[in-house]
């Protein structure tokens, strides 16, 4: 006996609304193109420059009450982490507070990193600081470069192999996908202004992975029914390998989500803001596996007889059938 969240024999048309789901898809992602211009992010320290402070005490740290002493020094975004590592005795407490960068000024200056001291001290009298560092905005900017360079590495990785493992058709289709699936996280930042640092680019690299696993599950299903069902169009070939893998897609998300809800619930102001970009790409990333990578591949048909020259026709095939996963 095993759970069944979806019946094993389910016939959902998934292009019966594609006019909403497919054409409301591009309609947010233009959408979220010019909130990106028009709005922008909230960029984070890592993106608009500060500086770190290292704090060291004999105490534990206690992250709500560094953040509550700081609270009325008006500094802006205030990141507070605290240090783990096994080398530290048990005496040893060690933090990191991060402070953007004030209007007009590289790194803040040492007045101000003097009331950031007291203020700390306040809480605990042992506290020390060891090191003090600045991230001005010519660092910032490589770290921006860096970040759209990586994103746009990793989703040029991913065409490529799955130019090579299916068809150019379905290559285009999943970078559309992930296209949609990055412009949508991008454009609910902006909407909502949550802070958009390094993390959130870890959390789209982590969004596009796992976007990609699930069309490629599609995807796969669909070339193996192509070469089942030679004389069955191509959109319904689309629909049977969408309903046939539909029920480890519910299973597959519907249980990343448990986990992600748990930690955007009680992990914390730390993690958050990844937690809630891994959570809606999750969401997005399924979505899109469905109702828009599947489009684009009915809109451009795919061959299924390659003894035969292009027709330009919808009848559905892969090049590369023979190639085991």
């Amino acid at each position: 006996m095993r759970l069944r969240l979806v019946p094993d024999d389910t016939k959902i048309d998934f292009f019966a609304v594609a006019r909403v789901t497919f054409g409301g898809s591009m309609v947010l992602v233009v959408a979220s193109i010019i909130l990106f211009f028009a709005v922008g992010l909230n960029f984070g320290i890592d993106f608009r420059g500060g500086t770190t402070i290292r704090t060291e005490s004999s105490q534990p740290v206690d992250v709500g009450a560094y953040r509550k002493a700081m609270s009325g020094l008006h500094l802006g975004d205030v990141m507070i982490t605290e240090v783990f590592d096994p080398s530290f005795g048990e005496t040893k407490h060690v933090a990191m507070v991060r402070v953007q960068a004030q209007k007009g000024q590289e790194s803040i200056t040492p007045a101000t990193i003097n009331e950031i001291e007291a203020a700390l001290k306040k809480v605990d009298s042992t506290i020390t600081f060891p090191s003090i560092e600045s991230v001005g905005p010519k660092v910032s900017g490589e770290l921006i470069q860096t970040a759209i360079i990586a994103v746009l590495a990793s989703i040029a990785a991913i065409v490529f192999y799955i130019w090579l493992r299916f068809e150019w058709q379905f290559a285009l289709g999943a970078v559309v996908a992930l296209i949609h699936d990055v412009a949508l996280t991008i454009g609910i930042f902006c909407v909502f202004q949550i802070k958009f640092d390094l993390s959130i680019i870890a959390a789209l690299l982590t969004i596009v992975g796992y976007s990609i696993n699930d069309t490629v599950v599609v995807f796969d299903r669909a070339r193996e029914n192509l070469i089942k069902y030679k004389k069955m169009p191509l959109r319904d070939v689309l629909n049977l390998s969408a309903n046939e893998t539909l029920s480890r897609t519910v299973m597959t998300s519907g249980t990343t989500l448990i986990a992600l809800i748990a930690l955007l619930t009680l992990g914390g102001d730390v993690i958050r803001g990844f937690v809630f970009a891994i959570t809606w790409g999750i969401i997005v990333g399924t979505y899109s596996s469905i109702y828009v990578a599947k489009n684009i591949v009915l809109m451009l048909g795919v061959k299924r007889d390659w003894s035969k020259p292009t027709d330009g026709g919808g009848s559905g095939g892969t090049q590369f059938s023979n190639v085991k996963a």
